[in-house]
């Protein structure tokens, strides 16, 4: 298990700002539960954060079921250097993520899901909360050779029978440890 190193300043300053975003219009437009807006940080963000450690820079990332752009907003704000497509199926989230990034020159929004993405190619695809792991696999192998995806406690099971799976631990002082399965093919 490797510990993420403090974020600078600046990062963390448009990461609480996004998560500020996230505990009032996020919670007013349904996309995040009314109980969450005390955790967001906790929960929500800082879960998130571990991923970037795995992307090299300058990647690009297509973000499967953005949802309320858990990882991918967190993903382009902590990692300016890397190029980041948000894929969400629903409008309504659509709408919230282009508002979300507009001040964020790294990120681009597609609505569709992410089965029916065409030509399009990118080195990463994460993912938060959208499938079981062999569904995710399925849904996103057309688009790169690399998945990352952010799982709970039930990574391990969620591996099983998937050849090359990884998993990485990794923990942000005094918060539990966030599972990234890693699979190449």
């Amino acid at each position: 298990m490797k510990p993420l190193a403090p974020l600078p300043k600046e990062i963390e300053n448009k990461l609480r700002a996004f998560g500020e975003l996230l505990a009032t219009e996020g919670i007013k437009r349904g996309l995040i539960g009314p109980r969450e807006g005390e955790r967001i940080w906790e929960r929500h963000i800082l879960n998130c954060l571990p991923i970037t450690t795995l992307l090299p820079e300058g990647a690009s990332v297509a973000d499967i079921g953005s949802g309320a752009g858990l990882p991918g907003i967190v993903i382009a704000i902590a990692r300016p250097d890397l190029k980041v497509t948000l894929i969400e199926p629903l409008q309504r989230r659509v709408d919230f993520l282009i508002e979300a990034t507009k001040a964020l020159p790294n990120t681009t929004v597609i609505r569709a899901k992410a089965e029916n993405v065409k030509g399009k190619r990118f080195d990463f695809v994460t993912a938060r909360a959208v499938a079981p792991l062999p569904k995710l696999v399925e849904i996103s192998k057309h688009l790169a050779p690399t998945l990352l995806a952010l799982k709970g406690e039930s990574a391990k099971e969620e591996m099983l029978g998937i050849k090359g799976a990884k998993l990485h631990e990794i923990s942000v002082e005094g918060q539990p440890i966030s599972r990234i399965v890693e699979l190449s093919r």
